[in-house]
């Protein structure tokens, strides 16, 4: 008897022991550690991406987004599968080479339609891939530079069907001759034939018939300083609107500003050997003292677009460093021109070499303070934006919230340069 009532009181202070530990756990007081959260990745791609055309972007370019050379490979091939071209976002995103998130990641800075145009089933895929619209029977003679873009020709073979038109008295005279104009293929030729409102066969007075054609009236012309017109002067000349348009921009755009030579105006596209020889005699190109910018002491923060081109910079160089500076806010050194995407390196060094920056203007925030619109738009700190507004809710000081983000140096160190 005795042997057994030990064993039960031990067994009694063994389960006694046990609830007493139990309670103590469960009771202590002990301050818990902050609960771990789970972000996203930070960012693949580099943080001076600015707008990009994907059809621009050769192999090296792709490597640069964060792309395999194999991945590279797959991209271009498929650009090749589909046309030589992408025409949309949502056909660049079925590109397995991109993964989704890699899509998301560049999708804002890509210079494409969300979705591609949709085409007419009816419509004629001709020579060059190229489409023919067609709506009913038509008679060539009577269509304007519009109406040939309308149908689907570019506006370089619209301009180019109507000098020939011209060239032959002003009418097509039959289909023979309308098939011989070399803008016209074989292909796209077969397609017209059944709509076109014209003789099969060409009258044989043609020769007379063409100089009795009536002519266009001709055009008063004064002298004139090609410089100094702009649309409504270039039409007064006798152009449309749209070469009206592509004149000034040539000129503009190309010759940053100004025909300096008759040959100068000689090379733009859109002014056929016929109309300059008609003109030339009227040009009066005026010698103008153009002011030259003093880049040494223009501002890297305010240099417009129109100086960097007359510094000599591309387009494509120029637009890239206004987009990335206007994502930043503005530089805060020298080094983040430098390292903008897609810009002419040797002539951005000679620039900045130049040139002063001026950062007074640039914001700044404390991680505490920084507007939530600003942390999500700011290149630097967009992939990090949910972290800083998640830890500032219970930790509102910069040195805690930067301990917390546990980011690589060089991604804090380019973030620190717009925190005050």
């Amino acid at each position: 008897m005795m042997r057994k009532n030990d064993y039960r009181k031990l067994a009694f202070m063994v389960t006694l022991l046990t609830v007493l530990f139990v309670y103590q756990k469960y009771t202590s007081r002990e301050k818990e550690s902050f609960p771990e959260v789970t972000f996203i990745a930070d960012a693949t791609v580099p943080a001076n991406l600015s707008d990009f055309d994907p059809n621009l972007l050769n192999k090296d370019q792709w490597q640069k987004l964060g792309f395999s050379e194999k991945q590279t490979a797959t991209i271009l091939k498929y650009k090749d599968i589909v046309g030589g071209k992408f025409t949309s976002k949502e056909q660049l995103k079925k590109c397995y080479a991109i993964s989704e998130e890699k899509f998301s990641e560049l999708a804002s800075f890509i210079l494409l339609s969300e979705t591609a145009e949709k085409k007419d089933p009816k419509a004629f895929t001709s020579y060059g891939k190229k489409e023919i619209l067609i709506s009913g029977k038509f008679n060539p003679d009577q269509f304007s530079v519009h109406d040939w873009l309308k149908m689907g020709f570019s506006e370089k073979q619209a301009e180019a069907i109507i000098k020939y038109k011209n060239y032959l008295g002003g009418s097509f005279i039959s289909k023979e001759k309308f098939k011989e104009c070399f803008i016209i293929s074989p292909e796209n030729y077969s397609k017209l034939e059944p709509y076109i409102v014209l003789p099969e066969k060409t009258p044989e007075n043609f020769k007379n018939f063409a100089k009795n054609t009536p002519v266009k009236a001709r055009i008063q012309y004064h002298p004139f300083d090609p410089n100094q017109l702009d649309a409504e002067g270039w039409k007064t000349l006798g152009f449309s609107e749209k070469q009206a348009l592509t004149i000034i921009n040539y000129r503009d755009r190309n010759l940053r500003g100004s025909f300096k030579s008759l040959d100068d105006l000689q090379k733009c596209f859109v002014i056929s050997p016929e109309k300059f020889q008609e003109m030339k005699p009227y040009i009066r190109l005026q010698e103008r003292q153009q002011e030259k910018t003093d880049f040494s002491k223009t501002d890297l923060n305010t240099i417009t677009f129109k100086q960097l081109i007359e510094f000599g910079l591309d387009e494509r160089s120029a637009g890239s460093i206004i987009g990335f500076r206007k994502k930043l806010g503005g530089f805060m050194n020298k080094q983040q021109i430098l390292s903008t995407y897609n810009i002419d390196q040797d002539l951005v060094q000679k620039l900045i070499s130049i040139a002063p920056l001026n950062t007074t203007d640039v914001p700044r925030y404390s991680l505490a303070d920084a507007p939530e619109e600003w942390l999500k738009n700011h290149p630097y700190f967009k992939y990090s934006a949910d972290k800083i507004i998640f830890y500032r809710i219970s930790n509102p000081d910069d040195k805690k919230i930067w301990k917390f983000l546990k980011l690589k140096p060089e991604y804090e160190e380019r973030m620190k340069l717009y925190v005050k």
